[in-house]
């Protein structure tokens, strides 16, 4: 079972991925990239994970905004592509997995550069 529940995962993302780009015309998420989605057992819920390239909170949350208003049409959508009995309700969530990286590479060339310094006494 855990393997149908991941292709199925994968084909939301890439599907949920391409009506984004091609059918959701709301400026608020055009800088928004769905990084991965987690289905539970029974197919009736998908979390799906998203990232932006911005920190600024005012555009969060304009962005979550933007994906609650627009989860009936993704749903929708994804429902005439998909050929599952049914369609998970969608709940977005932020990844911050990508802030987290970028804080693990500002810390490491912030140690390199002490280091540098040390070196160079």
């Amino acid at each position: 079972m855990k393997h149908r529940i991941g292709r199925v995962e994968g084909e939301i993302l890439r599907e949920l991925t391409k009506i984004l780009q091609k059918n959701i015309r709301d400026p608020r998420l055009s800088e928004v990239t769905i990084t991965a989605v987690e289905c539970v057992n029974d197919l009736s819920y998908a979390t799906v994970y998203y990232s932006l390239l911005t920190e600024d909170a005012n555009k969060e949350k304009e962005v979550q905004e933007g994906l609650e208003k627009a989860k009936g049409m993704m749903r929708h959508l994804l429902g005439q592509t998909l050929t599952i009995y049914k369609v998970p309700e969608l709940i977005f969530k932020r990844d911050n997995s990508v802030k987290y990286g970028s804080k693990i590479d500002r810390l490491i060339a912030e140690v390199k550069k002490q280091d540098a310094e040390r070196a160079s006494k």
